[in-house]
């Protein structure tokens, strides 16, 4: 295993052992059978009424990088686990947030602050709309969402 992978291990090794046992509020474990892909639930805990009562699945890959790259983050939709509707969560559940992305990504970041930050983007999200060219995007992407260069210029929502 290369150095970078031992690394990587190391630190998802770390960072389940602090989760199993201490999420915050709306953020539950679902599945971390390895260190390559884990499953959370989140939710956001306010009186959002877009968002009220609903429980949302995000998936998250880690790469042999992380935590110098970011994991990819992705919503998942299952029957009782719609995709939430945002102007910068694409449906197919890609997430464009800079956090994600090569330029907002930091290694002091980890899982439980990800699942943090997308439960404020939701919670102060009043627009239930999906990103502009959602259909386009969702129809001709076949770009995994770390490999997509997303353009950040609306911090407002």
């Amino acid at each position: 295993m290369p150095p970078t992978a031992q690394f990587a291990a190391k630190r998802v090794a770390k960072e389940l052992q602090k989760i199993t046992n201490d999420l915050p509020p709306g953020i539950k474990l679902v599945e971390a059978e390895n260190f390559e892909e884990w499953l959370l639930d989140i939710q956001v805990l306010d009186d959002n009424p877009l968002y009220k009562d609903q429980t949302y699945r995000l998936k998250f890959k880690f790469g042999s990088s992380y935590p110098i790259e970011p994991p990819e983050v992705t919503f998942v939709k299952l029957p009782d686990r719609p995709i939430p509707i945002h102007p910068h969560i694409y449906s197919n559940g890609i997430i464009c947030l800079d956090l994600l992305g090569q330029q907002g990504w930091s290694p002091v970041q980890n899982v439980e602050s990800v699942c943090m930050s997308l439960q404020s983007m939701l919670t102060g999200n009043t627009k239930n709309e999906r990103p502009p060219g959602d259909e386009e995007f969702v129809r001709a992407n076949r770009l995994r969402p770390k490999d997509i260069d997303f353009y950040y210029h609306d911090n407002n929502v």
